[in-house]
């Protein structure tokens, strides 16, 4: 299955800010806490993009572990590059098809993590099936995505707003099916954590900066509401009108993000 999407560094960045800036919870502090990481670990990051997770591991541990991150997109490989260089991190970065065999050997990383990537894999069985592989016994698999329920108000606005049905998007489609079943009939033991975090925007602006940096950013996804960029700004007018109208409602707006963690062990 060929998932079209089409992901830049400056719509996803713009995204993780308002995360940051808007959430009432932090994720990477959920993360680790699941994780429970040790010092001394091979790491190997999967859809690594401009190198978060890797960075957050190598601070968390100290620099106590060989941390690779591969990422299929060369912008993203270049800003992760660009930002290790800056810290002095000893964090390598690597071009990495997750469609594709993987370049390590049997048995070589103790823990292996895909934030928000796994689902646009074409063949998800084979991609577990090397992320099984490349990890040693006993190594454990991490991955996030979003549950169906996944900013439900995003939608509900959008779709008001257009009068057209949402497309099935990647993540909330496949990763709490599909995905699931995958990782469960591949590993030996597999645990379901759940993060949930309220973004409550004051005002419709970073409501509509987060709109549109999701739009754009996977813009070949959403063709059926907008062709051209004249039909974009028009999408994101209508969208303007009604998210103003909820906000002179309820006083604010609610987007929660919903947030599956898939911890794995072989």
């Amino acid at each position: 299955m060929e998932i079209n999407y089409q992901e830049t560094s400056n719509d996803l960045l713009k995204r993780i800010d308002i995360h940051q800036r808007y959430g009432q919870r932090d994720i990477d502090e959920w993360m680790l806490d699941v994780l429970d990481l040790q010092p001394g670990l091979r790491i190997l990051d999967v859809g690594c993009g401009a190198g978060k997770q890797c960075f957050l591991f190598h601070e968390h541990l100290k620099g106590q572990a060989e941390i690779i991150g591969g990422d299929v997109n060369p912008e993203l490989l270049d800003k992760a590059r660009s930002e290790n260089a800056r810290r002095g991190a000893p964090i390598t970065f690597t071009e990495l098809d997750f469609n594709k065999r993987f370049p390590y050997e049997d048995d070589t990383f103790d823990l292996l993590s895909c934030c928000f990537a796994i689902y646009y894999a074409a063949d998800i069985p084979f991609t577990i099936r090397e992320m099984h592989r490349v990890l040693k016994p006993g190594g454990r698999l991490f991955t996030t995505g979003p549950m169906p329920e996944n900013k439900q108000l995003f939608y509900d606005i959008i779709k008001e707003a257009t009068g057209k049905p949402i497309p099935p998007m990647p993540g909330s489609s496949r990763y709490s099916s599909e995905i699931l079943d995958a990782i469960k009939a591949t590993f030996a033991e597999v645990e379901v954590h759940i993060f949930e975090n309220p973004l409550v925007f004051p005002d419709a602006e970073p409501f509509l900066e987060y709109t549109r940096a999701s739009l754009s950013e996977d813009r070949k996804l959403w063709r059926g509401l907008f062709q051209g960029r004249d039909e974009f700004e028009q999408v994101m007018a209508a969208i303007r009108e009604v998210a103003e109208k909820r906000l002179a409602q309820d006083g604010k707006l609610v987007m929660t993000k919903v947030v599956g963690g898939f911890l794995a062990r072989k």
